[in-house]
């Protein structure tokens, strides 16, 4: 994101995240405000990112989004995935999910959030 606040908001969330742990209120709230400025900068892929985010937060209480694979996928073939949700927090998921926030620049990044909007859109 481009916008200095949104920035610092993103920073506050990694920060509160490592040291004070998973708290889903207030990541909650952080994650409604960053969608505030993700909508002023008119990236849909982002803004819809934050809002399944912190809907997902809403409803299960934690994260349970595994980080996407990196794998290109073969046509007709299944796809085993062995970090099904376990019903706990995945932390590392969601910690590289806030990290994608910072830089949407990278290709990569814009990429991967689209494979997470897909992910909770199928969870």
């Amino acid at each position: 994101m481009e916008n200095p606040s949104a920035q610092k908001l993103i920073k506050k969330m990694q920060v509160d995240l490592f040291k004070d742990g998973f708290n889903a209120e207030r990541l909650i709230a952080d994650l409604k405000k960053l969608r505030e400025y993700s909508m002023d900068e008119q990236n849909p892929v982002l803004t819809k990112a934050l809002r399944l985010t912190y809907e997902h937060l809403e409803e299960n209480g934690a994260f349970l989004i595994p980080i996407p694979d990196d794998e290109p996928m073969e046509e007709g073939v299944e796809v085993v995935n062995d970090n099904e949700s376990t019903g706990e927090n995945n932390m590392e998921s969601l910690e590289y999910l806030l990290s994608l926030f910072s830089d949407l620049s990278n290709k990569n990044n814009m990429l991967d959030l689209r494979e997470y909007n897909k992910a909770f859109m199928e969870f």
